[in-house]
């Protein structure tokens, strides 16, 4: 048994996904002293310093601020695709970070949903083909593969498009096959990142509306970052990052 399978075989979150309760507001993601700095050939720059976060599980949270504020940075932590400069992310009871590189990238896989601006769909592939993508990483069967992807693409009002590669979908059609993509491996935390920066309003509203659906029916703990007010708003806080820390707008 590998490290990453026993401490998430040791935690206990309490709740199937989707239950209501009073214990389905326990913190999920807890960040504590986060910091993230690089060093150019100006100096050190420090994106943000000492930042803590709790997501409660079942949460929604928008976070907004300026570009350059290192909302993207603060995403990447949280799911461990990139490792801070100090402090710690914890995933339940576990510090994501005391991972190694390889059980850090099954956390991912197992534990993470991502949706990105542009999708990042390989675009050789067909839609199916590109939802199925993070079970056959997991040397999932293929044709069980298969199925959880046409499911999820049924779902997400696009079965009659998976036989269609992303330079034949709209944008719209593109952001649906990466929100099914990021939930084909049943993750319990979603983080997008301007999933809806790219799409007119019209289309944005759709994708916001599939978004809470999805949130909800899933039972999932979600982390967005974006500059679209009307996705902010849907979500349960609305957190500003500025100048290196993160204020709570929401008012909720």
């Amino acid at each position: 048994m590998s490290d990453l399978d026993r401490k998430l075989g040791e935690r206990s979150f309490g709740l199937s996904r989707g239950a209501k309760a009073v214990s389905a507001v326990a913190p999920l993601l807890i960040a504590e002293g986060l910091t993230k700095s690089y060093v150019s050939a100006a100096g050190r720059i420090t994106v943000f310093e000492d930042l803590t976060l709790q997501v409660a599980e079942g949460e929604m949270v928008a976070i907004v601020g300026p570009s350059g504020a290192g909302k993207s940075t603060l995403l990447h932590l949280m799911g461990g695709l990139d490792r801070p400069s100090a402090g710690a992310v914890r995933f339940g009871e576990f510090d994501i970070f005391k991972l190694s590189d390889v059980d850090l990238a099954r956390f991912r896989n197992r534990e993470v949903g991502f949706i990105f601006q542009l999708h990042h769909l390989l675009p050789e592939f067909t839609a199916i083909e590109n939802v199925m993508m993070p079970l056959l990483i997991r040397r999932t069967p293929p044709r069980e593969a298969r199925l959880a992807a046409e499911s999820l693409l049924g779902k997400v009002g696009l079965a009659d498009r998976a036989r269609h590669r992303p330079g034949e979908l709209s944008g719209g059609e593109q952001a649906r096959v990466a929100i099914a993509r990021a939930l084909v491996n049943r993750p319990r935390v979603l983080l997008g990142d301007e999933p809806t920066g790219d799409l007119d309003a019209r289309t944005s509203e759709s994708v916001h509306s599939l978004l809470m659906e999805v949130h909800r029916s899933h039972g999932l703990t979600s982390i967005i970052v974006t500059h679209n007010e009307r996705l902010a708003s849907i979500c349960d806080r609305v957190l500003q990052l500025e100048n290196g820390r993160l204020f709570d707008e929401s008012g909720k």
